[in-house]
């Protein structure tokens, strides 16, 4: 979908990713579509339990198991030395193969949501740092070293020297997240998944790690894949965004018009439920009707319908797949409201 001019890093073509449980299948991801442009950020939003993080772990190809891609394309698009572009099909490539294994960590990080139980409680940050380095880059023990000691000292973390040899206890938890953010860069990746990396962080520590994670961006180049709750953090940090519900996305817009000008009920909803400034004391926040349905019976249609104010009984819930619409210029909306103005 990436047009005039945009240049894809990542392309996800119906990417579908099935776990396959004793409860039953559950289909976390259900056909998901859209780019990564180079050096853009693209935010994902939606309720747990949307297919946020799965779709991130497609991309990496460590959808752990019993789940599954079974149908669709993930490209990614490399630079050469030559200035070319090699077109790498990730979900061709074995998960535990040396080519994937040469991408992971090294042009594709990823920032986990909970620092605390992503970093290993044994190994000193210093060590998990180098250890990335030293896997992807040929340098030796001491050059990985000071390499994880710039990169510390570059995302902000007081006396990189000293607490490079620091347990992830001894951390704050602003520290640990930087810490995190250091070892997802310290190999320059193409592009940063940052799967809520700021949840569990107070809001002053918030704001400084998204000023950071932009600034590194202007002078990395690189894309982000920002997957949050939060649509403040969206708001401040994406160029386009995907809201996703139940696995599909519903909307794929830039910022503005996902802000100023959404189209789909799922969308409204969630933009009309922010908290905002002015609103008077005794007037209740707007709440979405119903909550999420069972993974392992997700309603015929749209996923929406049950909890849509537009719901239209007989096509929102007729057995067929809901196309995607072309609402604007690159805007896409998955709703019927928009079928007869296609």
């Amino acid at each position: 979908m990436s047009e005039n001019g945009k240049e894809p890093l990542i392309e996800v073509r119906d990417i579908k990713v099935y776990f396959y449980l004793d409860e039953g299948t559950v289909r976390a991801v259900e056909g998901v579509t859209f780019d990564i442009d180079r050096g853009k950020t693209l935010g994902v939003v939606g309720e747990s339990g949307c297919g946020k993080s799965v779709t991130s772990q497609a991309i990496m190809q460590i959808v752990p198991p019993p789940g599954k891609i079974v149908e669709g394309e993930i490209v990614y698009h490399r630079y050469k030395d030559d200035g070319s572009v090699e077109r790498i099909e990730i979900t061709k490539l074995d998960p535990r193969g040396p080519e994937i294994r040469s991408i992971r960590g090294n042009e594709i990080a990823k920032i986990f949501q909970e620092p605390m139980t992503s970093l290993s409680p044994v190994h000193t940050m210093g060590n998990q740092i180098m250890e990335a380095i030293i896997l992807h880059q040929r340098v030796s023990k001491a050059e990985a070293r000071e390499k994880a000691i710039e990169m510390l000292d570059h995302v902000g973390l007081p006396q990189p020297q000293q607490r490079i040899d620091y347990y992830a206890h001894q951390l704050s938890g602003g520290m640990r997240q930087r810490a995190m953010i250091a070892m997802a860069l310290s190999c320059n990746p193409s592009l940063l998944i940052a799967d809520e990396p700021t949840t569990a962080l107070d809001v002053t520590t918030e704001a400084q790690i998204l000023e950071l994670m932009k600034g590194l961006q202007e002078e990395l180049g690189m894309a982000i894949m920002f997957i949050t709750h939060n649509l403040g953090v969206i708001a401040e940090m994406a160029d386009n965004v995907v809201v996703m519900y139940l696995g599909k996305e519903v909307e794929l817009a830039s910022v503005d018009d996902t802000f100023y000008n959404p189209f789909h009920p799922y969308t409204r909803d969630l933009l009309r439920s922010i908290p905002r400034i002015g609103r008077k004391s005794s007037e209740r926040l707007h709440v979405i009707a119903g909550s999420v349905p069972d993974p392992y019976n997700i309603p015929k249609g749209c996923p929406y319908h049950p909890r849509c104010p537009d719901y239209m009984p007989g096509r929102c819930d007729a057995d067929r797949e809901i196309p995607f619409y072309e609402v604007g210029p690159e805007h896409w909306a998955r709703c019927l409201l928009y079928e007869q103005e296609r």
